[in-house]
């Protein structure tokens, strides 16, 4: 009795022992209750019904960031041991409220394609840092994540570089990842920019990264791609249509979406018939070749920066295509070289009139693009050029209705003594050459002569006050007219020629939207013309007048007056030469001025009527009447400077000006110092 007594106290003892043990695991610390259920879930070939494994490593638990947590911290619904074989899932709010609030507005939540541990992993190795990483967003994203590794941000980041993006640097949190069609999603369409300036429009992110371009954020913003992408046009590009959405690469790397030779590929995504045109062109042939300095779409458009052609900055803005864009390789040497490219086309066109009124800010004058195509540039050896031989009249003819259907046209990029220029051009061009320094050097020795010897004699003709009559009304009229139209022909004309000078800003300021200058030059052509027929008409209706063109035509006495003023000036001979009404110098004048009046007036006509030039003569006449109307310009205007001036202006006999062209009379001691026999007629 005693022996059972005692069994029965050990057993008693033994449960009221082993139920304090048991007590203590359910409610006492983690590692506890981990003995209790390890007593089970540490067989790693424990696995439930459908198979999948129910093992537990309780080392690996431990060192997660549930491992101060029991089992039934989180399995709340485990009551009793063993527990049933079918328990609930577990919910993760009880602890995570916020994160799962988030996780239900997310594009997982949304979809119900992801549970936490989905991403996290099992909960009893679930890391410290808590957060998803490619790894496990390749759980779901295998392809995605794939592209990922390939690119940039992993290749810095694998590198040690924490500042490289990773999956939530672009979409968000883990918890609050949202679709790209989602407004509000960082990476959609309209947020992109954004999203990529975090790091690309980051200046402390940029002092540590060098990246080659400079402000890509603020250029895209500001580009036409940008702003129709700010304004909510879906099939606008955004960052990832052209740099690619994971598989971000340097560009160059042959693989990258921006690489030289994909860009046609990546721009053909939208803009698919122009990237077909191109693939066709001089330019996409020499692409498909491997032609390194062959152009792409940036090449020409920009890379961020990609501007309507309307706009002013656009680097295919008419204003700007033929230097910015077309010049920029055309006239390099080094280009030119490598690939046997004709190096005088860029320079041709900027010194004729298409490329001067395109320095001066003309919008509607042709530019390159106008003739030789946007996207459709071919060789002028191809018949389906718009600048073969024989599409040159179609082409031109789109600005000038005629041209070309009487004559071939020739030669369009011409510069001077070159092989190509017209032998009636180079003659005219050759000929003004060494006449204008012949003429306007006779001119400024023989003045300069009579000024220094004027001033080592001092006045000779004194001023007494008493004048005679010189120029009637008709005369002064025609002068005035003159007058008013020939320095406004000289600052317009040059103007043209010399666009980027100070003194020509002024009328070129409103040229891209008003031809002020064009305007302004043809009127006072127009009232030179004027002048001049009125001139005409007024000799021929006036017979006492008409006196003057006898007493101007130039014999050989001028020549002897000519020869005895420079003796006399040099000091060889006692006296002057008497002249008559007019002299030597006056007569010379009068005939230059009236062949450089109709010499420009002819030249001016047919440059101002370009269309009924271009269609009833070559184009030689064109580019003769360019040639002589510039040079002849040149001559008129240092003779009227050199020559009529110092006559009228620094003479020191007539000094400060001779005022016969405005009043019709003039110092009459002059007239018989100068002129004896006009002075005993004018008695």
């Amino acid at each position: 009795m005693r022996h059972d007594l005692r069994w029965k106290i050990v057993t008693v003892l033994a449960w009221i022992v082993s139920g304090g043990i048991v007590c203590a695991n359910w409610a006492g610390p983690a590692h506890a209750q981990e003995a209790t259920c390890s007593a089970c879930h540490s067989d790693p070939d424990l696995r439930s019904e459908s198979g999948r494994s129910l093992f537990v490593d309780s080392a690996q638990h431990a060192g997660s960031v549930h491992g101060t947590l029991g089992c039934t911290s989180c399995h709340t619904t485990i009551r009793d041991f063993p527990h049933p074989k079918r328990i609930p899932r577990v919910d993760c709010s009880a602890c995570h409220a916020e994160a799962s609030a988030d996780w239900s507005g997310s594009a997982h939540g949304l979809l119900g394609a992801a549970a936490c541990l989905s991403c996290h992993g099992p909960p009893h190795e679930i890391g410290r840092a808590a957060a998803a990483s490619p790894r496990s967003c390749a759980t779901c994203h295998a392809e995605a994540v794939q592209q990922y590794q390939s690119s940039i941000h992993a290749q810095f980041r694998a590198a040690g570089d924490v500042q490289s993006p990773t999956c939530q640097s672009c979409h968000g949190p883990t918890h609050r990842i949202r679709p790209a069609r989602d407004p509000a999603s960082p990476v959609a369409r309209r947020n992109l920019p954004e999203t990529c300036g975090a790091c690309h429009a980051n200046p402390e992110f940029l002092a540590q990264h060098p990246i080659p371009f400079a402000r890509p954020i603020e250029s895209y913003r500001l580009s036409v791609h940008g702003r129709a992408v700010a304004a909510g046009h879906e099939q606008a590009p955004s960052c990832s249509d052209c740099h690619s959405s994971h598989a971000i690469l340097p560009a160059r790397d042959p693989r990258s979406t921006i690489n030289h030779w994909n860009v046609p590929q990546t721009c053909g995504a939208c803009h698919t018939e122009i990237a077909n045109t191109y693939k066709e062109s001089v330019h996409g042939q020499a692409v498909a070749r491997g032609v390194r300095g062959a152009p792409v779409c940036t090449d020409c458009h920009g890379e961020h920066t990609i501007l309507a052609p309307a706009e002013p900055e656009s680097l295919v803005n008419p204003a700007r295509v033929s230097t910015a864009t077309c010049g920029r390789c055309h006239a390099d040497e080094r280009l030119a070289e490598r690939y046997n490219l004709p190096l005088d086309k860029v320079p041709a066109f900027e010194d004729s009139y298409h490329g001067l009124a395109l320095r001066a800010g003309s919008q509607t004058v042709a530019n390159c693009a106008s003739c030789h195509g946007v996207h459709n540039i071919l060789p002028s050896s191809d018949p389906r050029s718009t600048v073969h031989p024989s599409n040159l009249a179609s082409t031109c003819g789109k600005c000038h209705p005629g041209a070309g259907t009487r004559f071939a046209l020739g030669p369009v990029h011409v510069r001077p003594a070159s092989a190509t220029e017209h032998p009636v051009v180079a003659f005219i061009r050759i000929t003004y050459w060494i006449l204008i320094p012949l003429v306007v050097g006779f001119l400024l020795l023989h003045n300069l002569l009579d000024f220094l010897a004027k001033l080592i004699r001092g006045r000779v003709v004194p001023r007494t006050g008493e004048t005679l009559p010189r120029m009637n009304l008709h005369f002064r009229i025609a002068h005035w007219l003159t007058v008013v139209s020939f320095p406004v022909l000289v600052v317009t004309g040059f103007a043209l020629k010399f666009p980027e000078q100070w003194w020509a800003r002024p009328l070129l300021r409103w040229e891209s939207e008003f031809a002020l200058r064009g305007t302004v030059h043809r009127i006072a052509g127009v009232v030179l013309l004027v002048s001049f027929v009125y001139h005409i008409v007024h000799l021929a209706l006036s017979r006492r007048d008409r006196i003057i063109l006898r007493l101007l035509r130039p014999s050989l006495e001028d020549l002897r007056d000519l020869w005895g003023m420079i003796r006399f000036n040099l000091g060889w001979a006692p006296e002057r030469p008497r002249f008559g009404k007019f002299s030597y110098a006056e007569k010379i004048e009068y005939w230059a001025f009236v062949w450089g009046t109709v010499v420009m007036a002819v030249s001016g006509l047919l440059l101002w009527f370009n269309n009924f030039t271009l269609r009833y003569f070559p184009k030689w006449v064109s580019d003769a009447a360019t040639a002589i109307h510039y040079y002849e310009a040149i001559l008129a205007t240092l003779a009227i400077l050199v020559w009529h001036f110092y006559m009228t202006i620094f003479d020191p006999d007539v000094y400060p000006m001779d005022t016969a062209w405005l009043t019709g009379r003039t110092s009459a001691e002059h007239i018989r110092h100068t002129r004896r026999f006009e002075y005993i007629v004018a008695l």
